[in-house]
């Protein structure tokens, strides 16, 4: 039989070869490692306004623009224009986006409590057609229009102070406001009037994230627990805590994010010693994520936008792409990569926010108040490759250690 390049082998030759060919490739894979400047695509955001402490970060649906919100309460808005070099509109590394605020030169700033100004949580949330920003820096919450940057209305004066924001995917006009003494409440914006209380955290509410396909809200909070309540009556369906890995102690108040697959059903769950995968509405943990000590704390994690990839930011510096059907560490982004470094200057990045239509672009928030947009080289289209798969039933917990030697 004869093949390819007149290759006259048999197939029974041609098997063997193929299978040795694919231990081979096993044994031979290894962690992506970005660490300069050339081996990715980086961007940092023009910015011209006192460089404070990116709290929060977000694309905007349609993924021409980035928002951000810095400790100060200044909100900040970032959009790239359509040209012959960005024919598409949207966020790219390869042009640099405007600063941009209207033309009565206003900028969307919060509320601010008169205590502790440093210590407030900042939180937002956009409405579906990017038309409004909800927001709080730990005073009353703000409706912002998006065009104009002008306050629509301000509403729930502190105590207690508002520490996350949701609109209901169904309707633009009901939120969920997750606050500092633990509570939940469900507010219909239309008529300013509270729907619901829900309790059922010790700790401040750090995280909420709505399933359509469940018709669920999933709270988490910073006593590392997760609760399911029924969006019909707002009844509790579930809770469990975060099962911490041993030998590592928790700061007292770590935020817990979440944050659900594009299939609605399963859910990222983030804390700085951890990356979970849950199953809602019942809330069964199919896998755990544990970091490398070195790498410090994860200070911050997103799904990309098909869910294919998870983006984990640590206290190093450092960016993770972990592969999230495995929880598989296969690329990490080091510091040097996308930053000139300072060594009289300790930055972090605080956030992470993935772009929604590209599912290798994401963008970093740091504590200097910088903001950066990555993206990995053209000639390589995606972050790193996956390692080999493993067939493992039940709960598996994968290290961080194992993964980088």
């Amino acid at each position: 039989m004869v093949g390819i390049n007149n290759d006259t082998r048999s197939l029974a030759d041609v098997k063997p070869r193929i299978d040795e060919e694919a231990v081979d490739k096993s044994r031979i894979w290894k962690l992506t490692e970005i660490t300069e400047l050339s081996q990715c695509r980086a961007l940092k955001l023009p910015d011209n306004l006192l460089p404070t402490r990116v709290s929060r970060l977000i694309y905007t649906d349609q993924g021409v623009a980035i928002l951000a919100i810095a400790a100060n309460a200044v909100h900040k808005l970032w959009k790239w224009q359509k040209n012959d070099r960005n024919v598409s509109g949207k966020a790219t590394t390869a042009v640099a986006p405007q600063l941009w605020q209207p033309s009565s030169g206003i900028l969307m700033v919060n509320d601010k409590s008169d205590t502790n100004p440093e210590e407030a949580v900042s939180c937002f949330a956009l409405s579906k057609n990017d038309s409004y920003v909800l927001s709080a820096s730990g005073g009353k919450i703000s409706l912002f229009n998006m065009m104009t940057f002008r306050t629509m209305t301000t509403f729930m004066p502190p105590p207690p102070a508002a520490t996350f924001l949701a609109f209901h995917p169904q309707d633009n006009n009901i939120i969920a406001i997750g606050m500092e003494d633990s509570s939940i409440q469900i507010y219909n914006i239309r008529v300013f009037e509270v729907k619901t209380k829900i309790k059922g955290h010790q700790k401040k509410i750090t995280g909420l994230a709505f399933s359509l396909v469940l018709n669920v809200l999933v709270s988490s909070g910073a006593d590392s627990q997760l609760c399911v309540w029924s969006t019909d009556g707002w009844e509790k369906q579930a809770s469990k805590y975060l099962q911490m890995p041993s030998g590592r102690a928790p700061a007292p108040l770590a935020d817990t994010h979440v944050q659900f697959h594009q299939d609605q059903i399963h859910l990222l769950a983030v804390h700085e010693t951890q990356i979970a995968i849950f199953e809602a509405p019942k809330l069964e943990c199919l896998k755990q994520w544990v970091p490398r000590e070195v790498s410090g704390p994860i200070t911050h994690a997103t799904y990309s936008c098909d869910s294919q990839s998870i983006y984990v930011s640590f206290e190093d510096g450092s960016v993770g792409v972990l592969t999230a059907s495995t929880l598989r560490l296969r690329c990490r982004i080091n510091q040097t990569a996308y930053l000139h470094p300072n060594p009289s200057l300790r930055v972090l990045p605080h956030v992470i926010a993935a772009h929604p239509s590209e599912p290798n672009q994401f963008a970093l928030g740091l504590t200097d108040g910088g903001v950066y947009v990555l993206e990995p080289l053209e000639s390589e289209g995606r972050w790193g490759s996956p390692p080999p798969t493993e067939n493992r039933a039940g709960l598996s917990t994968v290290s961080g250690a194992t993964l980088s030697e």
